[in-house]
C-alpha cells in the first residue's frame, strides 16, 4: 500500500491562516480519497509561510470494483420507460434479469462499476481541492484562472510504494505540472530538490533550513526565548497567541534578544508589550524585581554571519520610533488629565455616538451613573463613589493611547484615574468594569467595580431590548450574550442577593427618561398635558430641554424638581400600553438571563431540566436564590432517595391530574387520617404531617439542603403507600381522602421547584 506526499509551495501565507489551511487540506482531501473508494493508515498536515503539507500512510493502490443492483421497470411496461432505464443503468437488454414479484415480473439490472488506480483518483481529487480551497481571501495572477492565497509556485505529489520507489501523480492545475521537488530556505538554501517520501522530504527540509512542524517552530522559539532571558535574570512574558503567530512568520527561527532604550521605559509595562506585539511581533521580556519591560525577544528567519547584530540593530530603530510616538500619547493625556481631570477629559463623549438610537456615550454615563447609584448598597459600595467612578470610567476612550491602542481601553483609565487622584476604589473600577469578558475572565469583587460593572452591562442589555436590538440565532453583533454571562457571573461569584427585575426596569427607566428628553418633551402632548397638571409652566419644560441638550446631569435634575422622582414621573406620564410594552421586555429579557445561566450551570453539571424547574418557583429574578436552589435539586436527584421520589411525586400528580380532569374538582384540602383504612396510609400521614413544617421552616431560612432532606424522608412512606393502597376505591369517601393526601404529596413536592418540568 503506498503512501502519499503532497505540497503546494506558494509565497508567503499569511500567519493567521496557516493552521486551518492545513486543517482543511487534511480534511477535503482524505474526504475526496474516501468517497472515491480508498481507504488510508493515517494522515498529517503541515505548515510553513511557503507550503501546506499533506501525508498519508497506507494509501489503497486502487479503489474497488463495486457492483450495484437497480430494481427497473416491469417487464409489460411502457417501451420507453424501459430504454430510459436501459440508459440509466448503462446496460443492454440483453443484460437484464427478470424476477418475478407480487405484482407481476420486473426487470434488474447489474451495474459493475470497475476500481481506478489511486493515481488517476488522487490527482482528481487533489485538483479539485486546489481549485475550490477555502481560503478567507486569495487572489489570481498572471493570466490564469487559478485563485490562491499567494501565488502558487509549485505542487508535488507522489506516491511512494513499499521498496521506496516513487511515482509522480500525473496532475496539470493551470500551467503547474505536479512534480517531486520542493525547495528549501529562501536565503539560507535556495534551489530545488528531489524527495522519494515523506521520512525524506522532512529530512532534506530540516537540512535545508525548514522545520516543518509549526508546534516545533513554537517549542524551539520559546525555549530559546526563556534561556536567554533567564540568562539575564529577566523572564519571558508569556503570550500563546503571539508565539503561534510568529511560529507562522518563520521557516527557521533564530532568537534574538535586544534593548530598550532607558527613555521609554517609565511607559507602563502594557504600553510597552502592546505597542511590540502590535507593530512588531515582539516577545517584552520583564525584571520580574521590578515588573518593568527592560527587553524584548524579536525572531528572525536566518541566520546572519553577525550573529543578528545588524538584524538587532534594525528592529531597535524601528522600535524606537514607535515607542517614541506611545510615549508622545503617554504623555499628552497625563497632562490633559492634570489640566482638565477625567470628567474634562470625558466631556467629547458627547459628540459620540454609542447607537443611534440609545443616545451617545455621555448619555450612556449619565444611565449608568444612576443605575451604579442604586446598586452600590446592594453590592457594599459607597454610592458617591460608585458614582464618582462611573462618570470617568469611560474618559480613556477620548485619550490618544486607547485611540492608537484600543485593546487598553478600561487599563489606561485605571492610570489615568491614579493620575489625577481618586482612590477608594474609583481607579480600579476603570479598569474592572469591562469585566468578566469570557468565561474564562476575572470577576471583580471589589465594591465599587462590580457596581459599575453591573450598571454598565445592565443598561447595555436594557437599552438594546428597548430598541427591539436582540440576538438571533448565531448573530450577536452588540456582545449581548457575553453581557449578560457577564452579569451572571458577577452576581454569582460574588454571591450578590439582587433583584434582577428591579434592576432591569431602572435600566428602561433610564433609556425612556433620556428618550424623552432627547425628542424634546415639550413636543410631546401628552407629557406637557401632564405636566400642567402639575402646575408645570411651558417654559420651565423648556429650560429642562434647552439643559439637556448641554448638560443631562443638571436636565436631570430639574425634572426631578419638578415632577418629583423619576420612576413616578414615567409610571405616571406612560400609557397602560407603554407600561405593558416595558413589563414585556422585562420578562424577555429575564428569559434571556435564565438561558444564559443554563449555559453556564451546564458546565458545571446541572441539567437544563432541573435549571427550569427552579425557574418557575417566585423569586427567579433572584440568581444566587435560583442557583442555590437549582444546585440542591441536583444533588438530591442524583441520590436514590431523590430519583424515586420523583417517581412517586409524578405518579401522584398523574392521577391527580386524571382524576381532577374527570370530577372537575381540585383534590388539594380535607384529607383527614381517620379516614385511612390501612397502614401505610396512616404512615404516609404521619409522614406529610411531619415533613410539611420542616420544609416550610427550611424555604423560609433558604436551607435548600434542608428542604431536600424533609422531602427524602418522604420516600419510603409514598413508596410503600403505592405498593399496598389502591387511591380509587370503590367508597367515595376512601377515594377523596387518598386524593386530597395526593394533593399533599403534589403541595409539598410543588414547595421545592416545579418537579413536573424534570424529565424522566
Amino acid at each position: 500500500m503506498p503512501d502519499l506526499l503532497i505540497e503546494l509551495f506558494s509565497e508567503e501565507i499569511p500567519a493567521r491562516m496557516q493552521t486551518r489551511a492545513a486543517e482543511d487540506l487534511k480534511a477535503r482531501v482524505t474526504e475526496g480519497l474516501v468517497d472515491a473508494g480508498l481507504t488510508y493508515a493515517g494522515a498529517a498536515a503541515f505548515s510553513t509561510p511557503r507550503r501546506l503539507t499533506l501525508a498519508l500512510g497506507g494509501l489503497s493502490a486502487a479503489s474497488p470494483t463495486l457492483k450495484e443492483e437497480r430494481k427497473g421497470p416491469r417487464t409489460d411496461a411502457p417501451e420507453k420507460a424501459i430504454e430510459g432505464f436501459l440508459r440509466g443503468a448503462g446496460v443492454g437488454r440483453g443484460d437484464l434479469e427478470v424476477r418475478d414479484e407480487k405484482k407481476g415480473q420486473v426487470y434488474y439490472a447489474t451495474i459493475t462499476r470497475p476500481g481506478r488506480d489511486a493515481d488517476v483518483i488522487v490527482a482528481e481529487v487533489l485538483e479539485q481541492v486546489i481549485r475550490t480551497f477555502p481560503w478567507p481571501k486569495s487572489m489570481r495572477w498572471g493570466s490564469g484562472s487559478l485563485r490562491w492565497v499567494r501565488p502558487l509556485q509549485s505542487i508535488l505529489c507522489i506516491l511512494t510504494d513499499d521498496a521506496g520507489e516513487a511515482r509522480v501523480v500525473d496532475l496539470d492545475v493551470d500551467g503547474i505540472k505536479a512534480g517531486n521537488t520542493t525547495e528549501g530556505h529562501r536565503f539560507m538554501a535556495p534551489g530545488r530538490f528531489a524527495v522519494s517520501g515523506f521520512d525524506d522530504y522532512a529530512a532534506k527540509l530540516k537540512k535545508r533550513f525548514v522545520v516543518l512542524d509549526a508546534a516545533e517552530r513554537a517549542e524551539a522559539i520559546w525555549q530559546d526565548a526563556t534561556n536567554q532571558a533567564f540568562a539575564a535574570g529577566l523572564e519571558v512574558a508569556e503570550d500563546r497567541g503571539l508565539l503561534a503567530e510568529v511560529a507562522g512568520l518563520v521557516e527557521w527561527p533564530v532568537v534574538l534578544m535586544g534593548t530598550i532604550d532607558a527613555a521609554f521605559l517609565g511607559l507602563p509595562p502594557e504600553v510597552l508589550q502592546t505597542s511590540m506585539k502590535e507593530h512588531q511581533k515582539f516577545f517584552s521580556v520583564r525584571n520580574p524585581k521590578t515588573g518593568r519591560i527592560e527587553r524584548f525577544i524579536t525572531v528572525a528567519n536566518r541566520e546572519t554571519a553577525d550573529g543578528g547584530k545588524t538584524i538587532l540593530a534594525g528592529n531597535q530603530k524601528v522600535l524606537s520610533a514607535r515607542l517614541s510616538d506611545a510615549k508622545f500619547f503617554w504623555e499628552n493625556d497625563l497632562r490633559l488629565v492634570k489640566e482638565r481631570g477625567l470628567e474634562g477629559m470625558a466631556a467629547g463623549l458627547g459628540d459620540v455616538t454609542f447607537h443611534n438610537k440609545l443616545g451617545s456615550q455621555a448619555d450612556r454615563i449619565t444611565r449608568i451613573e444612576a443605575l451604579a447609584r442604586e446598586i452600590a448598597p446592594i453590592v457594599g459600595a459607597k454610592p458617591d463613589l460608585a458614582a464618582e467612578a462611573a462618570r470617568i470610567v469611560k474618559a480613556d476612550l477620548q485619550s490618544e493611547m486607547v485611540g492608537e491602542f484600543p485593546e487598553l481601553q478600561g487599563l489606561m483609565g485605571r492610570y489615568y484615574a491614579e493620575a489625577a487622584g481618586h482612590e477608594g476604589g474609583v481607579p480600579e473600577a476603570c479598569e474592572e468594569h469591562y469585566k468578566p469578558l469570557g468565561p474564562g475572565d476575572m470577576v471583580p469583587s471589589a465594591p465599587v467595580s462590580v457596581a459599575v460593572a453591573l450598571a454598565d452591562k445592565i443598561d447595555t442589555l436594557t437599552g438594546f431590548w428597548a430598541i427591539d436590538e436582540k440576538p438571533t440565532g448565531s448573530k450577536d453583533p452588540y456582545a449581548l450574550r457575553r453581557a449578560a454571562l457577564g452579569v451572571i457571573r458577577l452576581v454569582l461569584e460574588n454571591d450578590l442577593r439582587i433583584s434582577l427585575d428591579q434592576l432591569q426596569l431602572d435600566g428602561f427607566a433610564r433609556h425612556r427618561e433620556q428618550d424623552s428628553l432627547r425628542k424634546g418633551i415639550a413636543h410631546d402632548a401628552r407629557l406637557v398635558k401632564f405636566a400642567q397638571e402639575f402646575g408645570i409652566e411651558p417654559a420651565d419644560l423648556s429650560v429642562a430641554i434647552d439643559e439637556s441638550r448641554r448638560n443631562p446631569q443638571t436636565a436631570e435634575g430639574l425634572l426631578r424638581k419638578h415632577l418629583g422622582d423619576v420612576k413616578s414621573f414615567l409610571e405616571k406620564a406612560l400609557t397602560d400600553t407603554g407600561r405593558r410594552d416595558v413589563w414585556k421586555k422585562a420578562d424577555d429579557l429575564l428569559s434571556f438571563f435564565h438561558d444564559r445561566l443554563k449555559v453556564y450551570l451546564r458546565d458545571q453539571g446541572i441539567r437544563h431540566d432541573v435549571i427550569d424547574a427552579c425557574v418557575a418557583m417566585d423569586g427567579n429574578d433572584d440568581l444566587a436564590l435560583l442557583v442555590k436552589r437549582a444546585t440542591a435539586l441536583s444533588d438530591f436527584l442524583k441520590t436514590e432517595d431523590g430519583e424515586n421520589l420523583l417517581q412517586g411525586f409524578k405518579r401522584a400528580n398523574n392521577i391527580l391530574s386524571q382524576a381532577e380532569e374527570k370530577d372537575g374538582v381540585e383534590y388539594s384540602f380535607g384529607a383527614d387520617v381517620k379516614f385511612a383504612e390501612t397502614d401505610e396510609e396512616r404512615a404516609l400521614f404521619d409522614a406529610l404531617k411531619d415533613a410539611a413544617p420542616r420544609v416550610d421552616a427550611a424555604l423560609k431560612s433558604e436551607d435548600f439542603a434542608a428542604v431536600m432532606s424533609a422531602l427524602a424522608a418522604l420516600r419510603a412512606p409514598i413508596d410503600a403507600f403505592f405498593e399496598a393502597v389502591q387511591v380509587n376505591a370503590e367508597n367515595d369517601i376512601v377515594r377523596r381522602n387518598r386524593l386530597n393526601m395526593l394533593g399533599q404529596i403534589r403541595k409539598i413536592g410543588l414547595s421545592a421547584a416545579d418537579l413536573t418540568k424534570i424529565e424522566g
